[in-house]
């Protein structure tokens, strides 16, 4: 008898140029593995390269949208050698090239979020472009309860929210609901738990429908002056509005609002 199949780690699901990636190990509380957040950066990197993909969603199977990293397996490398050194530099560096790849990536991403967020769970909503989550999700970086301060996760979260709401979060690792992630910018909107998949896709199609390149241009160009000095930054957002007002995308839309009529964005 062929022992049953491995379900696979992260689900995909195409709909009207909006790619749907689910992670798959609600018994495990989808805590990111190495495997997968293996299997998520390559989805991510296919995605971009992808014309069918305008937008992406990260969502999550069971009642946690992810724990953060696996403990147990973190625990295990105790026993190496080096006392797991080189297995936990491996992993953090990984976990910090997966968010990454969620910002560089030139599609918009979108978490949906349905259950508790904590640690690198936390820190992949927060690499998010945007987020919204139902009533029955919650958010923390409780690393300082058991002495691994959640510092990989803070880059993340000190680049969405203010100091004071950061550190409060970080230094006492307490649970924050949806109207607080709101309130303090984690994410865009909280919903009742019903309506939340129809609610995120009506927002991933209303950007879908959006010019591609000009997407690509103001997400790179988002993130990029977020890191210069406001009037290096604006001398870059000028030479890249400069550079779209000279692209087709731009030509066609200014056109079509002069002309009153819908604009027909390439394919």
């Amino acid at each position: 008898m062929n022992a049953p199949a491995t379900p696979p780690l992260l689900l995909t699901a195409h709909t009207g140029g909006v790619l749907r990636l689910i992670l798959n190990r609600p018994g495990a509380r989808n805590a990111l593995s190495s495997e997968l957040m293996a299997a998520l950066k390559s989805a991510l990197d296919s995605a971009a390269a992808d014309n069918a993909s305008r937008v992406i969603v990260i969502a999550a199977e069971g009642p946690v949208f992810s724990s953060g990293h696996d403990l147990k397996d973190l625990a295990r490398h105790r026993a190496d050698g080096d006392a797991g050194r080189a297995a936990y530099a491996a992993l953090f560096a990984q976990c910090s090239e997966l968010m990454q790849a969620i910002v560089r990536n030139p599609k918009p991403v979108i978490a949906q979020v349905q259950g508790i967020a904590a640690a690198a769970g936390c820190q992949l909503v927060a690499s998010c472009d945007l987020a919204v989550a139902s009533t029955s999700a919650r958010f923390a970086t409780p690393g300082v309860d058991i002495g691994l301060f959640c510092s990989t996760p803070m880059v993340a979260l000190s680049r969405n929210i203010g100091r004071k709401a950061a550190m409060e979060m970080l230094l006492t690792g307490e649970l924050i609901d949806g109207d607080k992630a709101v309130q303090v910018g984690l994410i865009n909107k909280v919903v009742a738990p019903e309506i939340l998949d129809g609610e995120v896709m009506q927002i991933a199609r209303k950007i879908a429908s959006k010019p591609r390149g000009t997407l690509k241009i103001g997400k790179e160009a988002f993130y990029r002056q977020l890191k210069m000095p406001l009037a290096e930054a604006y001398t870059y957002a000028s030479q890249v509005m400069t550079e779209n007002m000279l692209d087709g995308e731009a030509c066609e839309g200014i056109n079509a609002f002069i002309e009153k009529r819908e604009p027909k964005w390439p394919t």
